[in-house]
Parts: C-alpha cells; structure tokens; sequence
C-alpha cells in the first residue's frame, strides 16, 4: 500500500485526488490549517477513509512533523491562496503561502527524505502564463504573470525545478489551466455564474454582477486534472506538463452556455461591474497538452458543455436542497 499526503485536501482539486488515491489502495492523509471555520464539507463522504494532520505551509516544523507522521511515499502540494482576486488585496499572503510555502515543503522533504524515495507534485497555474508570448501555451512557453498570485505561483513552479535540478528529487509541476466543478468555490467566476443561474431560476435572485466578459479561458473538469497529477508521479523521470484542454472560451460563452441549462436569457440578468476588472487583465489562456497526452496518456474526458451543466443541475440540487431544509426546520 502506498502512502499519500496531500495538502489542500479540503479544497475541490484534494477532495477529488483522494477519491482518486483511495480507489487506488492508497493511504491518504491530509494537511489541514488548524482554524476555527475550516469546512470538510467537500471531503465529509471520505472522512472515515482519511488520516488529517494539522500542519501550515507557513510553519516548517509543522511540516516535518507531517512527513514524520505518514512517512510518505508521494506529496501533493494543492494548498495555496489561490484566488486570483484576492491576490491583490493580500499580496504578501498570497507570497508567504503560494510560493514560499512551496519551498519550505520542499526544503521539508530535502532533509527528512535522504534516500530521495519521495516523489513531489507541485499545483503549477496557467496563470504564471498570464499576458501570454505564445498561443497556445506550451512548457517551454515564457512565463509573463499578471497577478501576485500568478507571480507567487512561479515563484513556487521554479523553486520545484531548482530541487529537481540540484538535489535529484523526484520533483514534477502540473501546468493546470483553469479546473471546475461542482465543488468549487463560489468566489470562482464558474461558480458564482452557475450558483446565480440556478438561484435565478428558482427565484432567489434577480441578476449577477461580473467582470471582463471577453476574457478567455481553457475550462476543464477538476476530476480529470487529479488523474494528471497521479500520473505525473507514476513516471520513470520527473518532468513538468501542461495540463488542459486546448479549447478556449469567453465568460459569455461561459454565462450564455449556464443560463441556457437553466433555459434562461442570460441578457436579462447579467450585469457588468468595474468593481469586478483586474488591475491587470489576463485576456487570453489556452494550453497544448500534447506532451501529457503523448507521455502520460491523459486525455480530458468532460467537454465544456457537460461541465457546464453539470455545475448548473448541482447549484439547482444544493438550492432546492436548502429550501427544503429550511422548509423543515420551520415546521
């Protein structure tokens, strides 16, 4: 039986991966902040299957005591700040723990691991890509962010390739471009389009306010993204890969394709607001996984329209879900 350890796990991109883990035999465990909000709401249907520790990217002792505990065979670093928006009202956390705290896990792992036997995952971003020199974005494409989190994260991807390169650890970047579900969360553009659409079609609001609706993205399902980073670390040699579609669309193509699942027009309630533009606006990302499906044989198995719906019938489930036990709390 291998042991994995993930952090992040309470996030969609862990929660999904230790579904994944857990049906390959694996033992999982879990870093998670000690707080008192955290939610294990996307992980409660395998917590009994799950072993969490309390540990902080930005605490290395911490970190040493997690490897101490689960003696892993694989690491998963998805922990991050990992809102973009956010990134600009708290770049210093967003630093602290998106690209530092890559390399104090690292670090972690360089000193508790002297056999080299562990095998690291680093949660690399299309957003490192960010006012794009190449379309579509390859491995070798140069790195341009346009945000403290797309800063943070390259800092993070090249910490990953410096350990690699100069302590020969088995150390891989997943190059993932923008990963959705129904289980992601609702500051995410994806997110908030599908929860309004179905709380507009079931009355409980009237409109939604977005961005740039130009922006263009390569929106893929988070379930087949974890299956990419298992099979990065099942490799002979470490290497990094882009992981997408290589299909790219507006947020309108986003809003028109969510409000019409809900067979709604999505021109009666979308409004534009400033409050939600970049300071600086990635316009444009779309990633060629031709190394991964060459050398991993991955392939995404959830287009953008079933993706999308599928988003838009769980926001409808979870809100008559909620008005049925609001409903029965009161009686």
């Amino acid at each position: 039986m291998k042991t994995a350890l993930i952090t992040g796990i309470t996030g969609q991109d862990g929660s999904y991966l230790a579904e994944l883990l857990l049906e390959k035999g694996y033992k999982v465990y879990g870093l998670v902040r000690r707080s008192s909000t955290v939610t294990f709401e996307r992980i409660e249907h395998i917590q009994d299957r799950l072993e969490l520790l309390s540990a902080d990217l930005s605490d290395q002792n911490s970190l040493f005591y997690a490897l101490e505990a689960c003696q892993p065979d694989e690491v998963y670093n998805l922990a991050a700040q990992s809102f973009v928006q956010t990134s600009w009202t708290q770049p210093v956390l967003t630093g602290d723990v998106t690209g530092l705290g890559v390399t104090r896990m690292l670090e972690a792992i360089r000193i508790f691991d002297r056999e080299r036997r562990i095998r690291f995952y680093q949660a690399s971003s299309s957003e490192m890509f960010g006012k794009v020199l190449e379309v579509p974005q390859r491995e070798e494409t140069p790195f341009y962010p346009r945000s403290p989190y797309g800063v943070a994260k390259t800092y993070g991807h090249w910490a990953t390739v410096n350990y690699r390169e100069s302590y020969g650890m088995f150390a891989v970047s997943g190059i993932l471009f923008n990963h959705e579900s129904p289980r992601r969360g609702l500051e995410f553009v994806t997110r908030k389009v599908t929860d309004a659409a179905a709380r507009i079609k079931l009355g409980l609001a009237d409109e939604v306010r977005l961005g740039n609706l130009d922006a263009q993205r390569d929106w893929g399902f988070a379930g087949d993204y974890v299956r990419a980073m298992w099979l990065m670390l099942q490799q002979d040699e470490p290497n990094d890969y882009v992981v997408a579609t290589g299909e790219t669309h507006t947020v309108q193509k986003l809003v028109e394709t969510a409000f019409g699942a809900a067979d709604l027009d999505w021109r009666d309630y979308v409004r534009q607001d400033p409050r939600f533009m970049r300071p600086a606006e990635v316009d444009l990302l779309v990633g060629d996984p031709a190394r991964a499906k060459a050398e991993l044989g991955w392939e995404p198995e959830v287009g953008f329209e079933a993706l999308v719906r599928m988003m838009v019938d769980a926001d409808l489930e979870r809100q008559r879900g909620s008005g049925r036990a609001a409903l029965a709390a009161a009686g």
